[in-house]
């Protein structure tokens, strides 16, 4: 979506609303199975002491894969959207977004701010326990039977535990 700002640059009171879907294509996340829907974004772009802004809100509603244990789940992701929109690029300020002459691209905007504020790590929940890495077993589900992990260094320690206890049944 293209908006023409030509108006909101002759008149610093006018104020000029949106409400768009984005393109999931530019979207993609290994997480990120599919999106359930259209990420919806809608806010309103306005000059704000001579300086062009655009506020709102993106709802992306995806089925994403767990990092941790591998599990699909539905997650529901609200960013939101304070960008500065100025005149021409600038080096020196690589955070706010140029016009093409008068006009915005609303869709490279929108979508630059979803992915700079998603998850680096998707999680099923906060205290997921992730699988086993002996048996690959899920262990949000329960313990797995493998028992506890003995550190290669402690072997021989174990082995005169158990040569211990064998003397002390007999």
């Amino acid at each position: 979506m293209r908006l023409d700002l030509r108006e909101l640059i002759v008149n610093p009171e006018a104020r000029l609303p949106f409400r768009t879907e984005l393109e999931t294509d530019m979207l993609s996340f290994p997480s990120v199975k599919k999106y359930l829907s259209p990420p919806r974004a809608e806010g309103i772009v306005f000059s704000e002491a001579g300086i062009l802004r655009a506020e709102g809100t993106i709802t992306a509603e995806m089925l994403c894969i767990c990092d941790r244990c591998g599990q699909e789940f539905e997650s529901v992701k609200e960013t939101d959207v304070d960008a500065v929109i100025v005149q021409e690029e600038s080096e020196e300020y690589p955070e706010f977004f140029a016009l093409q002459g008068t006009v915005l691209d609303l869709q490279e905007l929108l979508s630059t701010c979803l992915i700079l504020d998603m998850e680096t790590k998707f999680l099923c929940r906060e205290d997921c326990k992730g699988l086993c890495a002996r048996c690959g077993r899920n262990l949000n589900l329960g313990p797995c039977g493998c028992g506890k992990e003995i550190d290669p260094r402690f072997q021989v320690l174990g082995q005169l535990l158990d040569k211990e206890s064998s003397t002390e049944e007999n």
